[in-house]
């Protein structure tokens, strides 16, 4: 377990109460070089390793962003503790023609986690692109336990983290940082 995982995990349970404390915000890089940056739902982490999960629509902007740059950054911000985390990594999409078994056992298992209405958003009309008839939104609900080709797992393996805590004064901040030896960290300057 990377030693950043515990305070990360610390700051969950502090702010477990507040739904919104599992959304993070993900920046990726478009292939003309701007970045695009959305709101997605932290799903946990893929066990046994430090990586984030988030799901994904194939047919959202997303998959051709990473496909061309795939370095990507959480940053994530817990109101009631107060903390700040941004996380860099690469992303790795699992979608249906991803080769790796043990992948596509993941990404079938959240699928199957997912509520009704969520796995229902990945039968909607395409996103982004004119609106479509109210009832096109009202699709038969798909099977609950295979994925629609539409249904993406998205992975964030992280290779830095910044954790700033905003209480005290001064405050404290936190960098841990990936080497051929592990993880480092280093308390530096807030």
């Amino acid at each position: 377990m990377a030693p950043w995982r515990s305070p990360l995990s610390r700051a969950l349970h502090l702010n477990r109460s507040l739904v919104y404390a599992r959304y993070v915000q993900l920046a990726t890089v478009r292939p003309d070089g701007r970045p695009a940056n959305r709101t997605v739902v932290f799903r946990g982490f893929l066990d046994p390793t430090n990586q984030l999960k988030f799901i994904t629509d194939t047919r959202s902007a997303k998959p051709e962003q990473i496909a061309h740059q795939p370095w990507g950054e959480v940053c994530w911000y817990f109101p009631k503790s107060r903390e700040q985390f941004r996380l860099l990594g690469r992303l790795t999409l699992i979608d249906e023609i991803h080769p790796d078994e043990g992948l596509q056992h993941a990404r079938q298992q959240q699928w199957q986690a997912l509520s009704d209405a969520a796995r229902l958003q990945f039968a909607w009309p395409h996103p982004a692109q004119p609106r479509r008839p109210v009832a096109e939104f009202s699709p038969p609900p798909p099977d609950p336990t295979v994925p629609l080709p539409t249904f993406c797992l998205l992975l964030l393996a992280p290779a830095e983290v910044d954790h700033l805590q905003l209480r005290g004064d001064p405050q404290s901040r936190d960098r841990y940082f990936e080497t051929s030896d592990g993880w480092q960290m280093e308390s530096v300057n807030p």
